[in-house]
């Protein structure tokens, strides 16, 4: 099959592209630094063209909440309507777990919209939702810091690895489309604040970790519910402890 990648060179587009490539698909890493703009629709329709699957895993280039939401709007539209002239049989998005029950946050609210555009596209599709990656921890420790503390909330999280994500995303990418939404999360299901902890001891931080119910996770108050799985979630196989050791090691 001809596989397209959009955000084919980022994070998890890397991985899905050469997880692809090993199984002998032909693969097109589609991205701006590759020719391919879903903004613009620069080299979109040559990419598309005999294209069977397109895989959506781009990523906003900015977080402020109205550009977020126009990001994945206009990109959707762009990319949908290029799909739809190319005769695309399964379009696939990689989406959020959690992201209807967080309106508050202004990135999950700009995925629903994503999601809502596929939904109604007319085109056969499988949206992925996965929790939050391992190696975005560092991230959120960063933005609940004020001096040396950091307050999060001890809501349980589900975190998986991303080569987890892009094996799940492999899978979906070369089984019929299911015109529905499948989840995947890791092993363990863990307090937030205790997993920031976790990886402030590994990587030997000095900051010091309160629980606070009341902390926002960029933006939004959470519960156990929040960034955790619904019923039967795939699960990753990689466990948080073991990605630790792996960096540390790398």
């Amino acid at each position: 099959m001809k596989i397209v990648v959009i955000g084919g060179t980022g994070l998890i587009g890397s991985k899905l592209v050469g997880n692809l490539r090993e199984r002998g698909h032909e693969v097109l890493a589609a991205a701006p630094n590759t020719g391919v703009n879903t903004i613009t629709r620069e080299g979109l329709a040559e990419a598309l063209n005999g294209a069977d699957v397109v895989v959506d895993v781009a990523n906003a280039p900015v977080w402020e909440d109205k550009a977020v939401l126009d990001f994945f709007e206009t990109s959707g539209r762009n990319l949908l309507a290029a799909e739809a002239a190319a005769g695309v049989r399964h379009h696939i998005a990689l989406s959020i777990v959690g992201s209807e029950r967080l309106p508050d946050n202004g990135y999950f609210r700009a995925k629903v919209a994503q999601e809502n555009l596929i939904k109604a596209s007319g085109i056969p599709y499988t949206i992925l939702r996965a929790t939050q990656f391992f190696e975005f921890v560092g991230g959120i420790a960063q933005s609940a810091t004020a001096g040396q503390e950091i307050r999060l909330s001890p809501a349980l999280i589900q975190p998986i690895a991303s080569d987890d994500v892009a094996a799940a995303l492999a899978d979906v990418a070369v089984a019929p489309p299911v015109n529905g939404t499948v989840e995947i999360a890791g092993p363990e299901a863990i307090p937030l604040d205790e997993l920031v902890r976790r990886f402030l001891r590994a990587t030997e931080d000095q900051r010091k970790v309160l629980p606070d119910v009341h902390a926002r996770y960029f933006g939004a108050v959470l519960d156990d519910q929040s960034l955790t799985p619904r019923d039967n979630p795939r699960i990753g196989a990689i466990r948080f402890e073991d990605w630790l050791g792996r960096q540390a090691a790398g």
